[in-house]
């Protein structure tokens, strides 16, 4: 009874000391932890050595270990305490790379080769063991070592698919842009569900025109080599986009629309895309084509329409307007609804036969007609209703019923309260009460307008109440403003002689009113309308000698540079404006268009 009893309290005693060994080692750890958060690593290693010295507890303090050994740059140890994890945990990859990394830090990279390459020579055929030490090398910095893992990977199981990805990112990090795009296009070929991605990926990726010519270059290369690459093709086509090279993007387009047999729908997007840059002669190419190879196919309304307007925006901004163009282009169009009877598309083409009455032939009531007639044969489509009544307000407008304008534009207000169209016929009512000089009216809408879903209508709304904010003042009349808001009618209502007087009455009587620069910058454009250009320049030069920081000085600038770039032809001056701009106004909205046509000028390939 008495042995049994010593026996059970000798247990007891056991494990009780073993309790406190457990207890105070993990004190310990926890003191050693804290002098290695502290930054105090001598005596945190001395803490570690101690506890080195059971195994147990080297798997939780090796990482805190090795750093402090790394920190106070004892090597030896570090390198003794890498290697007898490697031992006592073989296939923890872990160790043998913190070996290694060490080992090139006491012998150099160049004689540490043969532990790397015996590393590679273990793993190399295991694709998850690869991609843990090859993630495991990137974190330490070893980047270039992590790429060789992957391709010496790569060769082992003989698939240039693997790892695209990753080595993409490497290459990346590392400024090998072009056997990054090399990695990107392989992955595009094999997941071409994800070009969204890749896209974006060289967007992020890309710094200036240089990478995008490298690119282009490559994918050219891909496509001689196999003109079916579809993902190439892709990629290829929204290149060009980018770089809006329209012209080139044509051939994917085409291509990609023959391979999928889409019947022109990658024409219709990006002729559509060419036509939002106002590259109108390269749109026409688009539905061109789409009217002559897919005349039974779903987009050929749409694109027989488009070509039309393409051909009419290039009329419009030709200068003089060709009146015989006009009514050649109302020919096209009354052609275009005699072969296609009513529906969405030729219904569109009846408002854009009413406006070129109304605005180039002064035919009005002819185009009141037309619009009617689009108003009833709309009555299941209240969207395009609501842009005819638009259209008839501006037209009444033109004919100097601005009761009859305000009317239709509530309407439009009211019925699309949250809408787009609403919030442009709400802009429409703002203009008009401004032509009337009711500022303070419309002042009202332009507030509401401002934080408008649409940004091209809220900007112009912010336009429109800047200019009256900043001619209007407590000391001030309205005077002036209200004679520059009737000269903006007459630009609306296409009065170009009459406009370009009222300018100069306005320039004579309010030479130091704030709002003669506005003054001068409207002269300018209705002269660069009539193609009197030279007057035009001398015209902004008024504004950037005298008022070169004002809110215009920016604009007229960037426009000097325009009119000598794409109406006079004079590149070398252009190129000078240009540069001008972007040194007095690097923080303009124009600065990154600038600077694209100052490098083009330069003869940069972009």
């Amino acid at each position: 009874m008495i042995l049994r009893w010593n026996y059970i309290v000798l247990l007891y005693c056991v494990f009780f000391l073993a309790q406190q060994k457990g207890y105070t080692q993990d004190n310990d750890i926890r003191i050693a932890n804290e002098y290695f958060d502290n930054g105090e690593y001598e005596k945190a290693k001395d803490f570690y050595e101690r506890l080195s010295k059971n195994t147990q507890n080297l798997p939780s303090i090796y990482d805190n270990y090795l750093s402090c050994l790394m920190h106070l740059k004892q090597y030896a140890e570090a390198e003794k305490l890498s290697k007898r994890m490697a031992k006592q945990s073989p296939d923890n990859l872990t160790y043998r790379i913190d070996h290694y990394l060490i080992m090139c830090i006491v012998n150099g990279e160049e004689k540490s080769e043969k532990e790397f390459s015996a590393i590679v020579s273990d793993i190399k055929n295991n694709p998850v063991q690869v991609e843990k030490a090859a993630d495991y090398l990137k974190r330490a910095g070893k980047e270039e070592k992590s790429a060789q893992l992957y391709l010496a990977s790569r060769k082992a199981l003989n698939d240039r698919s693997l790892y695209t990805l990753n080595l993409a990112s490497i290459y990346y990090n590392t400024g090998k842009k072009d056997w990054m795009i090399d990695e990107l296009l392989e992955f595009s070929k094999n997941y071409p569900d994800q070009l969204d991605n890749i896209k974006n990926t060289f967007q992020s990726a890309f710094k200036d025109d240089k990478d995008y010519d490298l690119l282009e270059n490559k994918l050219y290369e891909q496509i001689q080599k196999d003109a079916n690459d579809v993902a190439c093709n892709e990629l290829l086509l929204w290149l060009n986009i980018q770089k809006k090279n329209f012209s080139k993007a044509f051939i994917q387009a085409k291509a990609l629309d023959k391979r999928y047999k889409t019947q022109g729908e990658k024409l219709m997007e990006v002729g559509r895309i060419a036509m939002e840059n106002k590259d109108y002669e390269s749109a026409i190419n688009f539905f061109q084509h789409i009217t002559k190879e897919y005349s039974n196919g779903r987009y050929y309304e749409q694109a027989r329409k488009e070509l039309i307007r393409s051909k009419e925006e290039i009329v419009k901004n030709s200068f003089p307007v060709d009146l015989n163009k006009i009514k050649s282009l109302i020919s096209d169009y009354k052609s275009m609804i005699n072969d296609l009877g009513t529906n969405n598309a030729t219904l569109e083409a009846r408002r854009s036969m009413a406006l070129l009455y109304a605005f180039y032939l002064d035919q009005k009531d002819t185009a009141i007609l037309l619009l009617n007639e689009v108003i009833q044969l709309a009555r299941y489509d209240p969207r395009l209703k609501a842009k005819a009544k638009i259209d008839m307000a501006d037209i009444y407008l033109l004919k100097n019923e601005p009761w009859e304008s305000t009317l239709l534009y509530s309407q439009v207000e009211k019925d699309f309260k949250e809408d787009p169209i609403g919030h442009e016929a709400k802009l429409r009512n703002a203009k008009l009460s401004y032509y009337k000089g009711d500022f303070e009216l419309a002042q009202e809408h332009l507030d509401v307008l401002k934080l408008a879903t649409s940004r091209e209508i809220a900007n112009d709304a912010m336009d429109l109440s800047i200019l009256i904010q900043d001619n209007i003042g407590i000391d001030t009349t309205t005077e002036a403003l209200k004679q520059y808001a009737s000269i903006d009618l007459l630009l609306f209502q296409n009065k170009i002689s009459e406009a370009l007087y009222q300018c100069d009455q306005m320039i004579a009587k309010y030479a130091s009113n704030s709002i003669i620069d506005e003054v001068y910058f409207l002269k300018a454009k209705l002269l660069r309308k009539i193609g009197a250009y030279d007057s035009s320049l001398a015209a902004l030069n008024k504004i950037i000698v005298f008022y070169p920081y004002d809110i215009l000085g920016d604009d007229a600038l960037f426009m000097m540079g325009n009119i000598y770039e794409e109406n006079l032809k004079n590149y070398t001056k252009a190129m000078e404006i240009y540069q001008k701009f972007l040194t007095t106004y690097p923080g303009s909205i124009y600065t990154v268009e600038a600077r694209k046509k100052f490098r083009l000028l330069r003869g940069d390939k972009l």
